[in-house]
């Protein structure tokens, strides 16, 4: 059986710089959770369909256990560990603690992730499209009100 060469890729995750010599068919999760040692994404599905391992790139939401890591080479990449900055959470972090939209945690960093892009591109969203900004998110513990609350907080914090 042949192995596939590996490759060197760059990224700036978090503000940092990384490079990563790894084969080409590695998802962007993988290498962000077993080279780059930021654990807060998971594996859910495999498929792309739960969210849990959503990351931003280049300020866009995606399913990181779909992209493979080379098709990231240059990328921007803001995991759950690079919201908080100087000890302060960032407001939809705090609003989610606020607004007790935590549960067992399992899905909260993409759910974060993907209000946090939702707000990026627009600060001031109706209850309507913060649903379908974190539709990609599944949880298993919530009905996603207290979800939708705590992103509708955050953007009103953040005005």
């Amino acid at each position: 059986m042949a192995t596939a060469q590996k490759r060197v890729v760059h990224y700036t995750v978090n503000g940092r710089p990384y490079e990563a010599y790894i084969e080409p068919n590695r998802t962007l999760l993988e290498v962000v959770r077993d080279e780059l040692r930021l654990t807060g994404a998971k594996e859910g599905c495999g498929t792309g369909d739960c969210g849990a391992c959503s990351m931003i790139v280049n300020g866009r939401l995606v399913t990181s256990c779909l992209m493979l890591a080379p098709q990231a080479d240059g990328a921007e990449i803001t995991t759950i560990e690079g919201l908080a900055q100087d000890s302060r959470l960032h407001p939809v972090q705090q609003a989610f603690i606020e607004k007790g939209a935590v549960q067992c945690g399992f899905c909260i960093p993409g759910m974060i992730l993907a209000g946090k892009a939702l707000l990026d591109r627009n600060p001031h969203p109706t209850e309507r499209e913060i649903r379908e900004a974190i539709a990609g998110n599944l949880c298993r513990c919530t009905g996603y009100t207290k979800m939708v609350e705590a992103i509708a907080a955050a953007a009103e914090a953040t005005t």
